[in-house]
């Protein structure tokens, strides 16, 4: 059994491609609690199948989270134990989570959340944009609001992080070049940990004609140069322009 026996309910990160991703104590984890909750209990069948854990699964997903809640803090607060999963990599971010956390809080349970997989922060590193100072997007609005969502991040100083699907990545890109310039520096991480792992960075006009010829699969991450880096690139290019004519 581990150690934290007094927690109520686990947040256990899962991987995000690779299966070696997932760590010693997330399996010990998983196979002392009561239930897992799961996003995709199809999916998560087959993860808990392969780390031979055997444990009873309960669906829990964005569709059924608001009537279910009130029942698990009631489980919870008679001495079950829960660990909760997503499909993959961090339960809460950009997947169900922060309303079963909020109310276990407020309900006076203890809740912990292991260190694990997350798509944004190896596809940050991986895009040598600032990592000292970021903004995580998580997934723009589908159509009502994307556009005004955008606009309002003109300004934005700070990297920023969104998570995409195939099937728009281009009109997302499209949208980007409108808002914010095709010369704009940006990154796109798809498959990350997986075989076909592929990391590009360049402007948004270069991404959009890559993407538009080379249709993409899998899951993507996208991130965006912040308005704070082109002015420091422009200063200094300006600075060394001027460093040069007092040479001469």
């Amino acid at each position: 059994m581990p150690a934290d026996q007094h927690i109520h309910l686990h947040l256990v990160p899962t991987p995000v491609g690779n299966l070696g991703d997932m760590t010693f104590r997330a399996i010990e984890i998983l196979k002392s609690v009561d239930v897992i909750l799961a996003e995709d209990t199809r999916t998560s069948s087959k993860l808990l199948k392969h780390f031979e854990i055997q444990r009873p699964l309960q669906s829990y997903h964005i569709f059924n989270e608001h009537k279910t809640i009130e029942k698990l803090i009631q489980r919870m607060q008679k001495g079950e134990v829960m660990a909760l999963i997503s499909d993959a990599g961090t339960p809460a971010v950009s997947d169900p989570g922060f309303l079963l956390v909020r109310a276990a809080r407020e309900a006076g349970l203890e809740v912990s959340c292991l260190p694990g997989a997350t798509a944004f922060v190896p596809a940050l590193v991986n895009s040598g944009f600032p990592t000292d100072r970021f903004v995580f997007e998580g997934f723009l609005p589908h159509k009502k609001g994307k556009k005004t969502k955008v606009e309002s991040l003109v300004s934005e100083t700070r990297t920023m992080i969104f998570y995409e699907s195939p099937h728009r990545l281009e009109k997302t890109l499209e949208l980007f070049a409108e808002v914010f310039g095709p010369e704009r520096m940006a990154a796109v991480s798809r498959e990350i940990s997986k075989l076909y792992e592929e990391n590009l960075r360049g402007t948004l006009q270069e991404l959009l004609s890559h993407f538009s010829e080379n249709p993409p699969k899998g899951e993507i991450v996208l991130l965006l140069q912040g308005a704070e880096e082109i002015k420091e690139s422009k200063s200094e290019a300006k600075r060394k322009k001027w460093q040069s004519s007092e040479e001469d």
